[in-house]
């Protein structure tokens, strides 16, 4: 009778373990899983940012350098198109991931060709709202990276935490799935070509 007693205490307190242990895997990967949503979300909105400098600075270079409109039809279109794209934190793929940052490369890309029709035109460059832009602008770009940066580090330790032994035993049953991280766009390793 008492080594029964012993045994259904035994397993109580590894039925309890193991309930203890799931529950404290779940919130640790809750926990990563969230910070590396909310890295996303802030990675969006400073791409947003962006996206809405990118009107008033087009208007403002568009005031001195008027015979330009293919360049301002660029940067339009490619806002546009960047607008049109959304990630979604439940549904995040590579692909997706992809999709985005060719839309924001093409952001880039028009802006790229902005700042070189405005270096034609030096009474522009004096102009204090253009000045004033263009360090916006920058410290966005500046922001851009550091937040791209800041998600792959959360998505690094969310695809840690759901990959470790033996967090990936119920990490796949729970919908834990691995994230995917910004890369640097194809040919990001060589400057753009300006054709203006």
């Amino acid at each position: 009778m008492k080594k029964n007693k012993w045994i259904i205490v035994g397993i109580i307190v590894v039925v309890f373990g193991l309930i203890g242990w799931c529950v404290g895997s779940y919130n640790r990967m809750l926990q990563a899983q969230e910070t590396a949503t909310t890295s996303l979300s802030d990675l969006e909105a400073t791409y947003q940012r962006r996206a809405d400098l990118l009107p008033n600075f087009a208007k403002t270079v568009k005031s001195y350098a008027k015979h330009e409109n293919e360049t301002f039809t660029q940067v339009a279109q490619a806002r546009a198109a960047a607008s049109q794209v959304k990630l979604d934190a439940s549904d995040l793929t590579p692909e997706k991931i992809k999709a985005y940052q060719e839309a924001q490369g093409q952001i880039s890309a028009a802006l790229g060709k902005l700042m070189a029709v405005s270096e034609r035109y030096p009474e522009l460059k004096a102009d204090k709202s253009y000045e004033n832009l263009q360090v916006e602008l920058e410290g966005c770009e500046n922001r851009i990276n550091e937040a791209r940066q800041k998600y792959n580090a959360a998505v690094q330790d969310y695809n840690i935490c759901v990959r470790r032994f033996p967090n990936v035993l119920i990490a796949g049953a729970m919908g834990f799935d691995k994230m995917a991280k910004f890369e640097a766009s194809a040919g990001a390793e060589k400057a753009p070509e300006l054709d203006i």
